[in-house]
């Protein structure tokens, strides 16, 4: 039985574009695909539409969201430490180094343990998806029976994702490193086959997927990179996970190693950026290496809150879309302390007017009286250097900095950061024709939130409260501000309390409403 939604919708367009539907119908296929699109169907023409689709009510399950409810695609998480969540919240007076010895590789450890992994990780995987994230890419430890332990678990839960032991080999703890290059390959071709032998979803596809994760550069020597090359180029389907550029003090060292000018071209020489590579971070990408990935057609995970937290610095990512690189974003559990994408749209906004502000104060004039002359009527013309909301006129002076492109030095816009969360993030994992938006033959990956404060009890909602604001709810004339705003709301203040349900594939497997029996 196909099931018809009814009600609200956001559906992300582009980087700078979404819908936003009051009156919208989705219907969804057994299988958990999307049949067909209505974008606006007045109440009183509900039924017929349904017959000119053939629906009669008893074929079908209705679905009529409340006023203060909307569906939006689920949110995509680029890039999280699954075996880092009983780490969250601690170390953060520490840069990235020092924090991996003191902190994360002592808890990574602890997964040696097979049955700590079968305590620790279904809380994992619960709390992520009930943050609302319908596809994750997830990173083990280094530990092969532990990270089937964690595949297991997200494919039971019904979560899309993709799921990588850590390859590491050098550079780390006595007690946390493998031995050997041929123990870290057979390991890995294991937990692969192991996640290719899961049962497929309904749909007739696997929603979980192996991933090739060397950790990052400078824990693998060339010899294990050569071999995950070699790995590579026969499975180009194969995705790959690593981190880039985070931490200058990292950046410094990949470059002595490898005896390379950058960072990318250490991962390039070994073959390992491609159009499936996902890169966490990027805080410290050179223009020439952002050429680079957006030519292999690499994407970057980018983990505001991880950044912010480890002080490693604030990623260009308006330059990043400006130079054609796939950005989503990653909460980069436990450098991030939030298993929740929302908290990442939070701080991407935040870190971009950061490098707003920084860029509008880098831009003086070298020439005396900065960028006014006098016009020929005696007047100053505002020649700002490209500030936002003034006009650079030509003239014979030279600035420090002039911007770039539509996205460099620009604050992200609510479009721009609810495509990062969603459609950004399925073009990373190169999943944009199945999830990210609502469109016909797409699988429905959605959220049911919630903005009703009597429903969700979350403070910090001002949220839909007829008895308070509204005497008549939601009308015709306003239904397109409320959802304007009530996505605000959600995105800027939202958490778990405000998502009714997690679907995935058209099956509910999380949210506040969700029951295990479902």
């Amino acid at each position: 039985m196909s099931t018809v939604y009814y009600g609200s919708v956001i559906n992300p367009q582009s980087v700078t574009d979404y819908l936003a539907l009051p009156r919208c119908l989705i219907c969804v296929s057994p299988q958990g695909d999307i049949e067909w699109i209505v974008e606006d169907v007045e109440n009183t023409k509900l039924n017929d539409v349904l017959a000119q689709h053939n629906c009669a009510h008893s074929d079908i399950t209705l679905v009529c969201l409340n006023d203060g409810e909307f569906l939006m695609p689920g949110l995509v998480d680029t890039h999280t430490h699954a075996c880092q969540v009983p780490n969250l919240g601690v170390g953060g007076e520490m840069e990235l180094l020092q924090w991996l010895d003191n902190y994360t590789f002592p808890t990574e450890v602890r997964f040696k343990d097979v049955k700590y992994a079968e305590r620790a990780y279904p809380d994992v995987v619960r709390r992520i998806v009930n943050s609302g994230t319908t596809t994750c890419c997830y990173y083990g430890s280094l530990h092969l029976e532990a990270t089937k332990v964690l595949a297991s678990l997200v494919h039971a839960a019904g979560q899309r994702a993709f799921v990588g032991k850590c390859n590491m080999n050098r550079n780390c703890p006595p007690n946390y490193i493998e031995p050997s290059v041929k123990e870290s390959v057979d390991t890995t071709l294991a937990l692969f086959k192991y996640i290719e032998e899961l049962p497929k979803a309904t749909c007739g596809e696997p929603l979980l997927h192996p991933i090739l994760t060397p950790r990052f550069a400078i824990s693998c020597t060339e010899e294990l990179l050569t071999r995950l090359s070699e790995i590579a180029q026969k499975n180009p389907k194969l995705a790959i996970q690593t981190h880039i550029s985070e931490n200058k003090a990292e950046v410094e060292l990949t470059k002595s190693m490898f005896k390379t000018n950058s960072y990318a071209e250490a991962y390039d020489k070994f073959h390992l950026l491609r159009n499936n590579t996902v890169l966490a971070h990027g805080v410290h990408l050179t223009e020439d290496e952002m050429v680079l990935i957006a030519k292999r057609g690499s994407g970057v995970a980018h983990c505001p809150t991880s950044n912010f937290y480890l002080s490693s610095g604030m990623a260009r990512v308006g330059m990043l879309l400006d130079h054609g690189v796939k950005v989503g974003l990653g909460t980069d559990v436990a450098g991030g302390y939030s298993p929740s994408i929302l908290t990442e749209i939070q701080h991407a906004s935040i870190a971009s007017k950061m490098l707003a502000i920084q860029a509008a104060d880098n831009m003086k004039c070298k020439c005396s009286g900065g960028c006014s002359e006098s016009s020929s009527s005696g007047e100053e013309d505002s020649r700002s250097c490209g500030r936002r909301g003034h006009q650079h006129h030509e003239c014979d002076c030279e600035c420090d900095e002039k911007p770039s492109g539509r996205f460099t030095n620009q604050k992200l816009s609510i479009a721009t950061l609810l495509y990062l969360a969603t459609l950004g993030g399925a073009e990373v994992c190169c999943l944009q024709d199945r999830i990210g938006s609502f469109e016909q033959t797409k699988a429905f990956d959605a959220l049911l939130v919630s903005v009703r404060e009597k429903d969700t009890g979350n403070p910090a909602v001002w949220g839909y409260n007829p008895d308070r604001d509204l005497t008549q709810g939601v009308t015709a004339q306003n239904a397109d501000k409320s959802l304007i705003e009530w996505l605000e709301r959600f995105l800027f203040c939202g958490d778990d309390r405000n998502i009714k349900k997690v679907i995935v594939q058209g099956r509910t497997i999380g949210g506040r409403d969700y029951h295990p029996s479902q």
